[in-house]
């Protein structure tokens, strides 16, 4: 798959929870910690910064193949770093039928896209650190682990960035 192909379309809430709602039920049948369903409905998921216009999914030749967040400020994470300074990647799903084919790096190559249109100089996400599998496929999309947030239940946050001028 190219990633020049992938078409990322905004403000598609609805679609995207969708999406949300079939990947995490695959996993969680699986046995991975993932988002239960009432976490994904537009009442727990938009935020100041992540309003309907944030949720996008990304489509091959007509094909639905991806659903994200993609926000321009995360104070959660990164209080002290100004808006639009990164584009903030969250809820990644990529559909089954495409895992496997790199669906990852063809997103963040259309995000960088993005990016570099909007003269935003970063990507960032957060995930948390015991999750290897996670943790693997975004470090091979490029990111670096930057810090690592202790929490006082005993697990940690990995917050990972990715220089979209680095290619």
């Amino acid at each position: 798959m190219d990633e020049k192909t992938l078409r990322i379309e905004f403000n598609m809430l609805d679609p995207a929870i969708l999406i949300m709602k079939e990947v995490a039920a695959w996993g969680r049948k699986r046995g991975f910690t993932l988002w239960p369903d009432e976490w994904l409905t537009p009442e727990q998921l938009i935020t100041p910064n992540a309003q309907p216009e944030n949720f996008c999914i990304g489509s091959v030749n007509g094909t639905i193949t991806c659903a994200f967040i993609l926000q321009w400020a995360d104070p959660d994470y990164w209080p002290q770093a100004p808006r639009y300074e990164a584009a903030y990647l969250h809820k990644l799903c990529v559909r089954r039928n495409f895992a496997g084919t790199g669906m990852t790096k063809i997103v963040v190559n259309a995000v960088k896209q993005e990016c570099l249109k909007r003269g935003i100089r970063y990507i960032r996400l957060d995930t948390a650190l015991d999750e290897k599998v996670v943790r693997k496929i975004y470090l091979n999309a490029g990111f670096k682990i930057v810090d690592i947030i202790d929490h006082p239940n005993g697990r940690s946050t990995a917050l990972y960035e990715l220089d979209v001028q680095e290619f």
